[in-house]
């Protein structure tokens, strides 16, 4: 088992990322979706009576994807796999300003899979010692990653010039560019996502390997969505969160046409 917490810190208000997130993952889903390929929503629908992080969080929305992704596993996995095993599953309890995200694999790797990804949103830096309520035990084998939207390198398949936070400006809020290694000290407003990324894969002989590539994998995910979000400040500033569920009704119509045609899309796994 491996434990990794991703800090990634941005100028927004806790507020504000609520909907700017929801607003990213609609597009990015499109972005990642067509050739059979892509994103299935199930369930998009309110919950309650679910205690998180100790019973701080109880309601909010709960989703259930499908994720149909050969293309986006590493190749020695394919290799193992029957066809049509490879879907991921997704189950995510979203109790604003913390989420927990549920991933597995039913179908092919069963209980040997596992990825919990809890998130508790909040306004700082990145500086909070423990905002997951971690015990000693789990404290000692977390690592801390910080995330620099603004100056961590990312893969040439993934850069996006109108992607990219040192040479961004949103027009209506005047924040941005990113400029410098220490810029999370010079702007207001500041949030950050701590992300707790708990990742078990049991199979003998490969469990250290996938784990760091799902690790990597994750690292990489969240360095480009959330280049992504401040980027696209001026799409999702102003909207509210009933335009958001309307956005989202209208996405989960797209995601299955465009699931059934055209080319594969989006981030891959082999890429370098």
């Amino acid at each position: 088992m491996q434990i990794k917490e991703f800090r990634v810190t941005l100028p927004l208000t806790v507020e504000e990322y609520q909907v700017a997130q929801l607003f990213s993952v609609a597009e990015a889903s499109k972005e990642n979706t067509g050739g059979g390929e892509g994103i299935e929503v199930l369930k998009n629908e309110p919950f309650e009576d679910f205690p998180l992080l100790g019973g701080k969080y109880n309601s909010g929305q709960y989703t259930y994807k499908i994720y149909h992704l050969q293309s986006k596993v590493p190749a020695y996995i394919r290799l193992l796999a029957p066809k049509g095993s490879l879907e991921i599953h997704e189950e995510a309890w979203n109790a604003y300003p913390y989420c927990r995200t549920i991933i597995t694999n039913p179908k092919f790797m069963k209980d040997a899979f596992k990825i919990i990804i809890d998130t508790l949103h909040v306004g700082d830096a990145g500086d909070s010692e423990n905002v997951h309520e971690l015990t000693p035990d789990k404290l000692k084998v977390r690592e801390i990653v910080h995330i620099d939207i603004a100056n961590d390198p990312v893969l040439p398949a993934d850069y996006k010039p109108d992607e990219d936070p040192t040479t961004y400006q949103s027009k209506k809020t005047g924040r941005g560019p990113l400029v410098g290694s220490d810029w999370k000290k010079h702007v207001n407003p500041v949030m950050t996502c701590y992300k707790l990324v708990t990742c078990e894969f049991k199979w003998f002989g490969l469990q250290t390997r996938v784990e760091n590539f799902i690790q990597k994998s994750e690292r990489r995910l969240f360095t480009n969505f959330h280049r992504q979000v401040f980027c696209s400040t001026d799409r999702w500033y102003g909207l509210t969160m009933e335009d958001i569920r309307a956005i989202e009704d209208q996405t989960k119509e797209e995601l299955d046409k465009a699931r059934q045609v055209g080319e594969v899309r989006g981030m891959r796994a082999d890429a370098d």
